[in-house]
């Protein structure tokens, strides 16, 4: 275990500092020799919230323990540039190739590089981002939005996830600002960027419905997508369908099943667009699923009041916490990476027979 440089302070009132070294601690326990991050002791993993639990390490210190997280990465990754969906310690679980999780590697290398300016690391890492960004971009469809996954035959499905949509033009930008840190010329990143960011602003049709997910509520404001007047619309229109009023985010509108990661992620959206105030009253809410060793139950059902899963806390629910503290008390250099700054300027590109052109038919944002 490295010796934590920095310690993110409290959120008065809510957490203390020490409460939340000891989520980081908790997350410290859980990483495998190998820098591997699984969801539980023994359980599963996948690159996406391994890379989400290597950021929340990265703020809370522990420097040399994000850096073997992406390591792994680098150790695992494919020939194509794509990790397998879930992974078991040094077994594959699921065959499956999902873009999202591939592409979130640049969002992590972005978030380790604003809070340590250790370059060299990430020009060692850069392969490893760049394979990845080149393999999510074969999957990008003309009308800018990217198919989700690969099935394990390799069949890829034909639509795109608002969600996992949203999150690769987040990883889009973050692989951009790398790749001008090192002087690289990425300029058909931003291409891909410009169009995947107008079919999420303009374009809801031409993803899947997924409605009733609280992602596919708050991601494309997280992402950095929508103008600010369209994320506080998005957002009062969504309220009451996906907040259950003094509990938190319901993970499905359809049930009363409140998940602590999509409260924290939830959480920094609304610091996103300024909504300081609602921020704070929803992350006191979530502590309802902390744990007195630290972590967090990764979700409670209503009227019930039992977790469900059955007494699972998961690492990527902790790392979402972290994360949210960053953003809400503004401490490490990454703080404003979900209120998208030090990030390059996205064009809004309209395929050329998009009405949007005319800036009239299209749907708004």
């Amino acid at each position: 275990m490295s010796a934590r440089i920095e310690a993110l302070p409290g959120v008065p009132g809510i957490l203390s500092s020490s409460d939340i070294a000891r989520t980081a601690e908790s997350l410290v326990a859980l990483q495998r020799f190998d820098g591997q991050i699984p969801w539980w002791p023994g359980g599963h993993s996948d690159a996406w919230n391994h890379v989400e639990a290597a950021m929340a390490l990265t703020v809370t210190g522990y420097h040399a323990e994000a850096r073997r997280a992406f390591k792994w990465l680098e150790q695992t990754q494919l020939g194509d540039g794509s990790w397998f969906n879930y992974y078991v310690g040094a077994a594959v679980k699921d065959t499956r190739l999902d873009t999202n999780v591939c592409a979130y590697v640049a969002a992590g290398l972005y978030h380790y590089l604003l809070v340590t300016d250790d370059v060299d690391f990430v020009v060692q890492m850069w392969p490893v981002l760049e394979r990845a960004m080149e393999f999510v971009l074969r999957w990008q469809l003309a009308d800018g939005t990217v198919r989700w996954s690969l099935d394990s035959t390799g069949h890829a499905e034909s639509y795109a996830l608002l969600t996992g949509s949203s999150s690769i033009f987040h990883s889009l930008r973050c692989a951009v600002a790398v790749a001008e840190r090192l002087d690289v010329l990425k300029p058909s990143w931003e291409l891909a960027a410009g169009r995947l960011g107008h079919a999420i602003a303009h374009h809801r049709g031409a993803f899947a419905p997924k409605n009733e997910f609280a992602m596919d509520w708050y991601y494309p404001i997280l992402c950095g997508a929508l103008s600010q007047d369209a994320s506080e619309r998005r957002l009062r229109e969504g309220w009451d369908t996906h907040v259950m009023d003094g509990y938190g985010v319901r993970c499905v509108s359809t049930n009363d099943w409140i998940t602590a990661a999509e409260t924290a992620e939830c959480v920094i959206a609304l610091d996103a667009v300024g909504w300081t105030s609602k921020a704070l009253d929803l992350f006191s809410l979530v502590q309802r699923h902390r744990c007195s060793d630290g972590t967090y139950w990764t979700g409670i059902a209503y009227p019930e009041q039992v977790t469900f899963p059955d007494r699972e806390t998961t690492s990527y629910t902790a790392a979402a916490i972290v994360l949210a503290v960053d953003a809400l008390t503004s401490t490490t250099p990454a703080a404003g990476l979900f209120r998208h700054e030090n990030l390059p300027a996205v064009i809004d590109l309209a395929e050329p027979r998009c009405p949007i052109g005319l800036h009239r038919e299209c749907a708004a944002p």
